[in-house]
């Protein structure tokens, strides 16, 4: 598999579980509705665990642009490959995204609230403020990239074979990224829904705008810009300063 379709298949896991698990607990009549935030945060933990596991031995599973850019900025990727990597991910998302559309148009059909059906789709803050917003998908994005950029060299590889090369220990190396993900989630969700990921806000949000879902509202592209700037500009900061230590 080419690192371009490791991304986008990778993504598109990433985006299933992930918003996934928010409709289960967002719309109307399903099984695990209302089980709330702890649900969510061990849901997307699980969606990045699963995505990586899979896309890891092709694409080394960046499934995020402020991943790619940090990394590139890290001096740990080639600049040349970042657009490709991000036209992937954006592609994954949209695609994964209307997957959990078909798997739940039901429960769409059956939940009237504009708001909650955007939601399932991309983040939205609990207290809307521009600067605010913005700076705590910095502070959330700093702390995913600065971690992944520690565990980038703490992980243990095995050397499959030589056409493989050198890869992640399959789960073992899932699992820390998994983790770091559920504690931001957990710490840092509140203010924003912790987006930490352009391509998982955009890509589903223009799936949201889209796809024919009934009485559903705006795909509020005012506020659109934040989840995208903002993980970018933490991952950046993270990778500046990972270098200089």
């Amino acid at each position: 598999m080419s690192p371009f379709f490791g991304e986008l298949i990778g993504t598109a896991i990433l985006i299933i579980l992930g918003d996934g698990v928010v409709a289960n607990i967002a719309l109307n009549k399903t099984k695990g509705n209302n089980s709330g935030l702890i649900v969510v945060g061990f849901g997307w933990a699980m969606a990045v665990y699963v995505a990586v596991f899979i896309s890891s031995p092709y694409s080394s599973a960046h499934l995020n642009p402020a991943v790619t850019i940090g990394l590139a900025a890290a001096g740990k990727f080639e600049w040349a490959k970042v657009p490709t990597y991000i036209a992937a991910q954006m592609l994954g998302a949209i695609i994964g995204a209307t997957v959990v559309w078909i798997a739940y148009r039901q429960h769409f059909n059956e939940t009237k609230d504009g708001d909650t059906k955007l939601g399932v789709f991309c983040t939205a803050p609990a207290i809307r403020s521009s600067f605010n917003n913005l700076l705590t998908e910095i502070i959330a994005t700093f702390v995913l990239i600065f971690g992944v950029l520690f565990l980038i060299g703490n992980v243990p590889t095995i050397n499959i074979n030589e056409r493989d090369g050198i890869i992640g220990l399959g789960s073992i190396g899932a699992l820390p990224v998994a983790l770091l993900v559920l504690g931001i989630g957990l710490s840092l969700g509140g203010p924003t829904g912790y987006a930490i990921n352009p391509a998982r806000d955009l890509g589903p949000r223009i799936a949201h705008f889209i796809l024919p879902i009934p009485q559903k509202r705006d795909s509020d592209w005012g506020y659109a810009w934040v989840p995208v700037v903002g993980p970018i500009i933490g991952g950046i900061i993270a990778a500046l300063l990972f270098k200089s230590l």
